[in-house]
């Protein structure tokens, strides 16, 4: 919903927030229902509506528990059947700077400020233990925003007494908890209330009558940035970049101007401005962001424009490069084919408001900011909050590679004329072996991701699965794929519950860059064997449908089961006997435990 999408107007979303919900809610009938906890140290009733209509225009739909006015130490700590029985999926703490029990004087001594210091941090550290300790879901906790005065001007940012240190050194507590606990992340509203402006961001008037810790006005950029963390933790953020060149990655029309006459480089100050959003794009691939080229031009002059020497992207940080005539929402629908992503893992950058709006209508599910002037190209991307990072892994940082290797293997394809000998030359080796701790993070980030390849779409929490992966009746796999090409990482996973003699398969996904690689035969061949050892005689696998797992509502006949049984809504049920599965994987090496 545009309304919803950065740059947005806040006073538009408070006024119309009732009618742009109904629309929400009739726009797309299939959302990921979740369970929020809203523990506030002040006045949350407008947060959670308007966190209500982010996460509705993410895909999510919410219920929410909320704490009375100041009472969020209390519903953490003690005992609380209403919150208990609420098992929320996640909680949310909203403390601000107005819930420092105590700042210290001027007067005070290093070692007497250091002790509060600790005492306000251990308020907290015991409300994040309490709630790990009964709830294990994720938790987002604000940081503390700047104070609204300086006692003693700019000397309190580095006078041990001083409100503005007290707070920063407080900040630094909290983020050293957020990098060594997991499912615990930091809504830095710090950065927000400035990015905002202090001034805008406090209002007297609403916390003296309403108890609101900020102006109304800064709700939504709030909202906005508590639902950018939560539609991270449930794999809703985007994957990928499709963007332009003329006047975009560089200055001046490549097939008009000639190469030379390209404004990119430091010579000039137009020329700077694209060097740095080239840089910008540059630290997203690190990120494991993928970058792709659809440019409306002569296959031969954008290469000729990528080999400029103030090019910061060279044509190896692409995955992709499209070039030609083609409409670009044509093309962007032929590059999620060819990468195997789906549409709406994209974002599309191009200068032209023509090609942004023929985009937008012609190809559901890209997002695509407005680009204004190119100076600003870099706040309208980052702004917007596409790639929001709740994790990061070794395979985030080499995704890139994942993907181009991915097309190297698409060219070696076509060389072949039957398809078996094409798998068996790309020499494949597999590592399949239950969930350890090292690979936790990565699986549990492939769970929450993976939405086509996907038979159940359950989400887990890393808590949740080390749980399961302890759990004697719990079968747990991971995969690891690589080849000549290269290593893929971890590709798949698989969680089954036995009971009985009988497992169930309640989560089995994977990635989409090894479709059609045989992967999937070597794990099935893996679970029976596992069940032969378990004294398991059959397999149950499910398929619940959504809009985007069409792709494996027959998956389970492929591997050899019966359907038993399908509802009205299209969910399946499917049995296997263990002793009538002949094994199918044939070109995969499986590596020895």
């Amino acid at each position: 919903m545009r309304e919803l999408e950065y740059p947005f107007d806040a006073r538009l979303i408070i006024r119309k927030k009732k009618s742009l919900k109904r629309r929400l809610l009739e726009e797309e009938p299939k959302r990921l229902k979740k369970n929020i906890a809203v523990l506030g140290g002040s006045t949350t009733n407008d947060v959670v509506d308007i966190l209500e209509l982010f996460l509705l225009n993410n895909g999510i739909e919410p219920v929410f528990y909320q704490s009375e006015y100041g009472r969020y130490w209390e519903d953490g700590v003690f005992d609380n059947p209403v919150l208990h029985s609420f098992q929320p999926d996640i909680i949310y703490v909203h403390t601000t700077n107005r819930n420092i029990a105590a700042y210290p004087e001027p007067s005070y001594d290093k070692s007497t400020v250091d002790s509060m210091l600790k005492e306000q941090y251990k308020h907290y550290e015991t409300l994040w233990s309490r709630l790990q300790e009964k709830y294990d879901c994720p938790i987002i906790q604000n940081n503390f925003e700047l104070p609204y005065t300086r006692l003693m001007g700019n000397m309190d940012a580095y006078s041990y007494g001083g409100g503005v240190n007290f707070l920063t050194r407080l900040n630094i507590f909290f983020y050293e908890y957020a990098s060594s606990h997991e499912n615990f992340y930091i809504n830095d509203i710090n950065y927000q209330s400035a990015d905002f402006g202090l001034d805008k961001w406090y209002d007297p008037f609403y916390w003296y009558l309403y108890k609101y810790a900020m102006s109304l006005d800064a709700i939504p950029t709030l909202a906005f940035n508590i639902a950018n963390i939560i539609k991270s933790i449930y794999g809703k953020n985007k994957k990928a970049i499709a963007v332009d060149l003329d006047n975009t990655l560089w200055g001046g029309i490549v097939g008009d101007d000639g190469v030379w006459e390209l404004s990119i480089g430091n010579e000039t100050s137009r020329g700077q401005i694209y060097m740095e959003f080239q840089q910008y794009l540059k630290r997203l691939q690190t990120l494991g962001i993928l970058l792709n080229v659809v440019s409306k031009n002569e296959e031969e002059n954008a290469k000729a424009g990528m080999e400029h020497p103030g090019m910061v992207l060279k044509r190896d940080d692409f995955v992709s490069v499209i070039a030609n005539w083609e409409p670009k929402s044509v093309n962007i629908v032929h590059l999620a084919d060819e990468l195997n992503l789906g549409v709406d893992s994209f974002v599309f950058i191009d200068d032209n408001p023509a090609e942004r709006e023929i985009v937008r209508r012609q190809v559901a599910g890209v997002s695509v900011p407005e680009l204004e002037k190119p100076e600003k190209y870099i706040r309208a991307v980052d702004k917007a909050g596409y790639f929001e990072m709740t994790a990061f892994s070794a395979d985030d940082a080499n995704r890139n590679e994942m993907y181009r290797k991915n097309v190297q293997r698409s060219i070696l394809k076509n060389k072949f004329m039957d398809y078996n000998d094409y798998l068996k030359s790309l020499e494949m080796e597999a590592e399949i072996k239950p969930f350890c701790s090292i690979y936790m993070e990565r699986i549990a980030q492939l769970i929450n991701k993976s939405n086509q390849f996907n038979l159940t779409t359950q989400r887990f929490t890393q808590s949740e699965l080390e749980a399961m992966s302890k759990k004697v009746e719990c079968v747990t796999l991971y995969g690891k794929l690589k080849d000549r090409f290269g290593d893929n990482g971890i590709v798949t996973v698989i969680i089954g519950m036995q009971k009985g003699e009988e497992l169930d398969i309640i989560l089995w996904l994977m990635s989409c860059r090894v479709l059609k690689r045989d992967m999937e035969f070597a794990m099935m061949d893996t679970v029976v064997d596992q069940c032969i050892q378990n004294g398991i005689r059959r397999i149950r696998g499910f398929y619940y449908p959504t809009a985007k797992n069409v792709m494996v509502k027959e998956f389970y006949h492929t591997q050899g089961f019966k359907k038993i049984s399908e509802d009205d809504a299209g969910n399946t049920k499917w049995l296997l006997e263990v002793s009538d599965y002949e094994k199918r994987n044939h070109v995969i090496k499986i590596k020895e435990n």
